[in-house]
């Protein structure tokens, strides 16, 4: 238990920190979205979560309405998703998602990083192995249902992991079941906190303290990119050695 949560969870409270780097990455998310499936939260599951997300992270509601009329005007840029990946100093595998309007600059800038630390940029694709690709939920606790008893509930929606998470419940699951999960809790009645998709390492890679230092030195190259959306390593973090003693 906790294998993805722990993982996540000290970078993203990091980079989260940085609010205006935090609404670009959401409102990119909500604009893809709206362009894919239309501005009526009603009918656009995905964009109910992500407004949700916007409300968890402070998000000023004119900055997420600029998101959603940025998707509907016709002289605005289209986003495209892409990922790359790569290796990293020390043989650390990274995945860099990305959403851009311009994929020339971004696959250059990506190059130009791994190359900078003496990593690689590899082929699309190379990579997945080495992760589960999963979606992760966060939901308030309903009074009178227990841990076990929801996890047997959602495990025919696709929950494969749940854990307690202060005052609040996270859940993993497959890639695909994202829609599933999502429908059973709105209509079994719980609050979704936020929703995301998550990248958790199959096996992680130990390095030194200085080995760390450069690896981490790249990753924040990555995370400073206007263009990057997320990063995923499989670095051993601190948090992941405290979790196994």
């Amino acid at each position: 238990m906790g294998r993805a949560f722990e993982y996540r969870k000290a970078r993203k409270l990091k980079r989260w920190g940085n609010m205006s780097r935090t609404f670009t990455k959401i409102g990119k998310e909500i604009t893809i979205c709206v362009k894919a499936a239309g501005a009526d939260p009603a009918g656009n599951s995905r964009l109910r979560v992500l407004l949700q997300n916007a409300k968890a992270a402070n998000m000023p509601k004119d900055t997420v309405e600029r998101a959603i009329k940025k998707a509907t005007d016709k002289d605005a840029s289209d986003y495209k998703e892409i990922v790359y990946e790569g290796y990293g100093p020390f043989g650390i595998a990274i995945v860099v998602e990305t959403a851009t309007d311009n994929n020339t600059r971004t696959v250059a800038n990506v190059r130009s990083y791994f190359n900078k630390f003496g990593g690689s940029l590899g082929t699309s694709g190379s990579l997945s192995f080495l992760f589960d690709h999963k979606c992760v939920f966060k939901i308030t606790p309903k009074e009178g249902v227990s841990l076990e008893d929801l996890e047997l509930e959602l495990i025919d929606y696709g929950v494969d992991e749940l854990e307690n998470d202060e005052d609040s419940i996270v859940l993993y699951g497959a890639f695909d079941s994202f829609a599933n999960i999502q429908h059973y809790l709105e209509d079994n009645g719980y609050e979704i906190l936020s929703a995301e998709f998550e990248r958790i390492p199959t096996d992680y890679k130990e390095v030194t303290a200085e080995q760390r230092e450069q690896i981490e030195k790249l990753l924040e190259k990555f995370e400073d990119d206007e263009d990057v959306q997320n990063v995923f390593h499989n670095m051993k973090d601190d948090e992941d050695a405290e979790t196994e003693e």
